[in-house]
C-alpha cells in the first residue's frame, strides 16, 4: 500500500475521505504526543479534520485545532511537536489531502511508510479507554505573522554584503513599495496581504476571501490561470505581482507587466541573497535535479555552492548535507521551482516568507529589472515522451549509457534521473515520471530547440526498445 506522493496524502475526496482521515490519525498518533491540526479553505476540510481529531486522540495523542490557516502558519505551530495539514494545495476543489509534519518537518520517507504499514495492517491502535487525548482550540495566525515579520526586518537590518542592491529602510523594508497580491481564494489571504502591509507596502489583494470553490480562477497559479491578474497588473500601478495556491506553500512572482518572472530566475535572485548574507566559508543551497543552471552561477559568484535532491524530497536535502557538513558549512536555503525552504526561518516550504523576502529584494534593488539583471536567463523547455509505466526503468537505464554517449562533451550525473551539464551552462534532464506514462525531458541553452531536439531521438529510441 502507498498512500504518500511527493507531497504527502492527495487525491479526489473520494478516497481522501473522513475514513481514511480516521486511520492515518490513529496510525500517527500515541500518547504522550500533541498534534496541531490546520486545514486550508476546501469544503470538506471541516469534516475531514474531525475525522482526524477523533483517530489521533484515540491513539493517545492531544490535538490542538488551528483551524483554516497556510500550510507554513501550521508548520511553524509544529514546531516542537507534531502537526496534520489537511489541504490539496493546488489541486481541483474536489480533491483533497494529508500532510504530516514534525517539529516544523514534514515527515521523510521512513516515517511515512510507517503510517502506509500501520494503515495497510488495519490495526486501529486504541488507546486504553482512560488514555484517549483531549483537544483544544490554538490560535497561531498572529504569531506566525509577527515572526514572518521579524524575520523579514532582521534579513534586510544590513544590505551591505549585498552589493547590487540598494539601502532599504529598517523599520519598513517595503516602504514605497505597491504590490498587487492573487490570493487566488486561499488561505493566503490570511497572511500575505497583512505581512506585507506590515513591512511597509502598499498591497491590493484580488481573490482574497477564502473560498474552497475557488471562484476567482484555478488554485494553481500559471500563466494561463493568470489571465485576469496579469490585465490588472498591466495598468501601470504596481512594483510587482505575487500569486498563491490553494494553502500559500507556492509563490509566482509577476513583473509590474504582468509577465510571469521565471520561477528558477527567481530562485536564483533568493539563493545569491541567501549566500551573500551568510557568514560560512562554505554557504550551501540545496535543489532539485530540474532547477536550472542558473541558480547554480549566481550562487558560485556569490560564494556558495548547489547540491541536488530528488524532487519533493528539499527536507531529506537539507539533512543530508548538514550531517556531511564540516563547522565551516552552513544550510543557506533549499528550493525547487515555485516552492522555497528559508532555512534561517524554519524546515518547511513557505510561500509568504517568499512573498516577503522577494518583496524585499525588489525594493533594495529599485525595480524587478535590476533585480533580474545579473541572472543569465537561457531559453528553457519541458518536453513529455510517451512511455509505458512498466517501460520507464528499463529505458531509464539504457539512457544512463546512451545519453552520455550521444553528448560525450558533457558532465554527467544519474542519481536523479540522467542530467547532463555543458561548459557554457547549458543543461539537460531526462526522469520518469512519478504519475503519467511518459518520461519528462528538461533543458535549458541557447540553442534549446537543437539540444530537445537531439535528445528526444535518443530518448524515443530508448523507449522503442523497452516497449
Amino acid at each position: 500500500m502507498t498512500l504518500f506522493g511527493t507531497a504527502g496524502i492527495r487525491g479526489p475526496v473520494t478516497e481522501v475521505s473522513p475514513s481514511l482521515a480516521l486511520s492515518v490519525g490513529q496510525a500517527a498518533g500515541d500518547s504522550g504526543e500533541t498534534f496541531v491540526i490546520g486545514r486550508d479553505g476546501r469544503e470538506t476540510g471541516p469534516a475531514l479534520a474531525a475525522a482526524m481529531e477523533a483517530g489521533l486522540e484515540s491513539a493517545g495523542a492531544d490535538v490542538r485545532r488551528v483551524g483554516a490557516v497556510p500550510t507554513p502558519a501550521l508548520a511553524f505551530a509544529s514546531q516542537g511537536r507534531r502537526g496534520v495539514m489537511l489541504t490539496a494545495s493546488h489541486n481541483p476543489p474536489a480533491d483533497n489531502g494529508i500532510k504530516l509534519f514534525v517539529d516544523g518537518v514534514e515527515y521523510d520517507s521512513d516515517a511515512e511508510r510507517t503510517i502506509d504499514d500501520r494503515v495497510a495492517s488495519d490495526d486501529s491502535r486504541l488507546a486504553p479507554w482512560d488514555e484517549w487525548g483531549d483537544s483544544e482550540r490554538l490560535a497561531v495566525l498572529e504569531g506566525y505573522r509577527s515572526a514572518v515579520d521579524r524575520y523579514v526586518h532582521e534579513q534586510f537590518a544590513d544590505r551591505s554584503r549585498d552589493d547590487h542592491l540598494g539601502e532599504v529602510s529598517a523599520s519598513d523594508p517595503l516602504s514605497g513599495l505597491r504590490i498587487a497580491v492573487d490570493c487566488g481564494n486561499g488561505v493566503g489571504a490570511l497572511a500575505t496581504p497583512q505581512v506585507l502591509e506590515r513591512l511597509g507596502a502598499t498591497v491590493v489583494a484580488v481573490n482574497a476571501s477564502v473560498d474552497g470553490h475557488f471562484p476567482g480562477r484555478e488554485s494553481k497559479p500559471t500563466p494561463e490561470t493568470l489571465s485576469e491578474f496579469t490585465a490588472f497588473l498591466g495598468s501601470g500601478e504596481f512594483d510587482l505581482g505575487l500569486a498563491h495556491d490553494g494553502d500559500a506553500d507556492r509563490l509566482v512572482v509577476l513583473g509590474p507587466d504582468g509577465d510571469v518572472i521565471h520561477e528558477d530566475t527567481i530562485l536564483a535572485v533568493v539563493a545569491a541573497h541567501y549566500t551573500a548574507a551568510s557568514d560560512a566559508d562554505d554557504p550551501v543551497v540545496v535543489t532539485t535535479p530540474n532547477a536550472s543552471a542558473r541558480i547554480d552561477e549566481r550562487v558560485r559568484e556569490a560564494g556558495g555552492r548547489v547540491e541536488r535532491v530528488r524532487l519533493g524530497s528539499l527536507h531529506e536535502g537539507i539533512a543530508r548535507e548538514r550531517s556531511r557538513g564540516t563547522p565551516d558549512t552552513e544550510l543557506a536555503f533549499a528550493a525547487e521551482p515555485w516552492k522555497h525552504i528559508h532555512t534561517a526561518f524554519g524546515g518547511w516550504i513557505d510561500g509568504v516568507v517568499s512573498a516577503a523576502v522577494v518583496a524585499a529584494l525588489v525594493a533594495a534593488a529599485g525595480d524587478t529589472e535590476t533585480l533580474r539583471e545579473p541572472v543569465t536567463e537561457r531559453p528553457y523547455r519541458k518536453v513529455s515522451v510517451e512511455c509505458p509505466d512498466p517501460a520507464k526503468a528499463d529505458a531509464m537505464a539504457t539512457l544512463e549509457t546512451t545519453l552520455p554517449e550521444a553528448f560525450p562533451e558533457a558532465a554527467v550525473e544519474t542519481e536523479y534521473g540522467v542530467r547532463l551539464e555543458f561548459a557554457d551552462a547549458s543543461w539537460l534532464l531526462v526522469r520518469p515520471s512519478g504519475t503519467e506514462p511518459y518520461v519528462r525531458l528538461y533543458a535549458e541553452s541557447d540553442a534549446v530547440d537543437e539540444l530537445v531536439a537531439d535528445a528526444r531521438t535518443v530518448i524515443e529510441a530508448a523507449v522503442e526498445d523497452r516497449r
